[in-house]
């Protein structure tokens, strides 16, 4: 359903796990709880560095999507200024 609030007065993505990729080399993927003027406020998310990481982008986010979200922190703000990107986990890229 295109535009159904789950939860109303929040967010359309509210609860929903989401791929946030950045202008930075870092891809983070969790449930999104809302966004302010802080920036984006993830909760269970899981993060892609490219840098550390020994699989792609793509694998990480086959891997994710097959055996869920492997949390690395509880919650994370993204700043708005670096959000290039959100998307349902579960939409192609």
């Amino acid at each position: 359903m295109t535009g159904h609030v789950f939860h109303p007065g929040h967010h359309d993505l509210h609860g929903i796990t989401v791929v946030l990729e950045t202008n930075g080399p870092q891809m983070f993927v969790g449930r999104f709880d809302s966004q302010d003027e802080k920036g984006v406020h993830l909760i269970g998310v899981s993060v892609f560095d490219p840098v550390t990481s020994t699989q792609s982008s793509e694998e990480f986010l086959n891997r994710t999507r097959r055996f869920g979200v492997k949390v690395d922190r509880a919650h994370y703000l993204v700043p708005l200024t670096s959000v290039l990107q959100i998307r349902p986990l579960g939409d192609p890229e």
